[in-house]
């Protein structure tokens, strides 16, 4: 694997054993990716760890097409905005026992529209997405996202959650939803807005951290809070 440790240090992305498809900035990024931009159509030794960082404006859009069986696909998004943007990822698996494990972090600075959609093509296919929203001081969020597992696939895991941690004065719209055609191992979806707890505050307070270091830390604490890799 290329050398990406920045991602770590700049995006909090741990880069792993893998097979890299890469975009920064809404782009492309042939010199630190190790496998072509497109269908994910062979099986690789490797997971493939898909990895989208940078700031993004205007209308972007990320494609996943995993028509393989039996191959791991890791997710990893952390983006920015801070003019108006528009966000959508597309999943399509038909991989027999091939999975897509995601995480997006999305830090919304302006207007953002994000939307997820995630579709099942076959039996005992599995797309597992959290994705978490920093909306930041009078921002306007609207997230949207869609779980199909179509006619004759049965036995798909399909789960996409939202959760945010929001400034007083930010606005925030979530619309999860599922067409689901076929009886699935397991279908879920949720959203939620992450409030730290007084008690929290009150213990970090008493540790000698000023109001903006306890802000700056439960932003911390709720980015790294996964559970998926």
């Amino acid at each position: 694997m290329r050398n990406m440790s920045y991602m770590w240090e700049n995006f909090n992305i741990k880069p792993m054993p893998a097979e890299t498809i890469v975009y920064r900035d809404g782009e492309y990024c042939a010199e630190l990716s190790t496998i072509k931009n497109g269908p994910i159509n062979k099986n690789y030794v490797l997971p493939v760890h898909i990895i989208y960082v940078g700031e993004i404006a205007g209308k972007k859009e990320l494609n996943i097409d995993v028509n393989i069986d039996n191959q791991p696909v890791f997710l990893s998004v952390n983006i920015k905005n801070k003019l108006p943007a528009f966000f959508n990822i597309f999943i399509k698996n038909t991989g027999k026992n091939s999975e897509i494990r995601g995480h997006i972090i999305l830090d919304n600075n302006g207007s953002l529209e994000y939307n997820c959609t995630a579709e099942h093509l076959s039996a005992n296919t599995g797309v597992f997405l959290q994705n978490k929203l920093i909306a930041n001081k009078n921002s306007v969020s609207k997230l949207s996202g869609v779980a199909i597992i179509n006619k004759d696939c049965p036995e798909c895991n399909s789960d996409i959650s939202f959760s945010a941690i929001a400034d007083k004065d930010a606005k925030i719209e979530f619309l999860p939803a599922q067409r689901i055609s076929s009886v699935p191992q397991n279908a879920g979806h949720s959203a939620s807005i992450y409030s730290p707890k007084p008690i929290q505050i009150q213990f970090l307070r008493s540790a000698g951290l000023s109001s903006t270091e306890i802000t700056d830390v439960m932003r911390e604490a709720f980015i790294n809070d996964f559970s998926l890799f």
